[in-house]
């Protein structure tokens, strides 16, 4: 790769990840959402009540930003905390019924902004793309490498 193909290469998925998130926030802020509290909740509806370090691990995030994440979804009623039965240092995070009513509407949300993300797409099939994405995202965390490079439905995964 020469400087050229780096620059294209860096300038064209700092876009991509710019224009992804102002769309997202525009669309998130109709349900009261900030960019990542979706995923979050989506993990919640997709495997049920985690304690806040699996929900750092599945979100691939650090757990003082799952911390904030969870209080914030918290005082909006979307989410509850209480201790974990089987370890009295662990704090596990349900959707609450708000919560749980709010996730067909976010599921929503969530299709809109992709089929608007790859609706321009005409040489590149959808699979051949979340290919590509899974491959980009592991390359990001080669250390990682023993997980899935796509999460559940093709996605990639946060922490791959």
């Amino acid at each position: 790769m020469d400087f050229e193909q780096a620059d294209a290469l860096n300038r064209a998925i700092r876009l991509i990840g710019m224009k992804h998130r102002g769309q997202a926030t525009v669309a998130l802020g109709k349900l009261g959402l900030h960019p990542g509290q979706e995923v979050l909740l989506l993990e919640l509806d997709a495997s049920g009540p985690r304690t806040q370090a699996e929900l750092a691990g599945a979100l691939g995030c650090e757990p003082p930003s799952v911390t904030v994440m969870v209080q914030k979804l918290e005082v909006a009623g979307l989410i509850q905390r209480s201790p974990s039965v089987r370890d009295g240092r662990a704090t596990v995070v349900e959707l609450t019924g708000r919560g749980r009513a709010l996730m067909p509407k976010l599921k929503e949300v969530w299709l809109r902004l992709a089929e608007g993300t790859v609706g321009g797409l005409s040489g590149t099939s959808l699979d051949s793309l979340l290919r590509v994405l899974g491959d980009l995202a592991t390359s990001l965390y080669p250390r990682r490498t023993r997980r899935q490079p796509a999460g559940r439905g093709g996605r990639p995964s946060p922490q791959s």
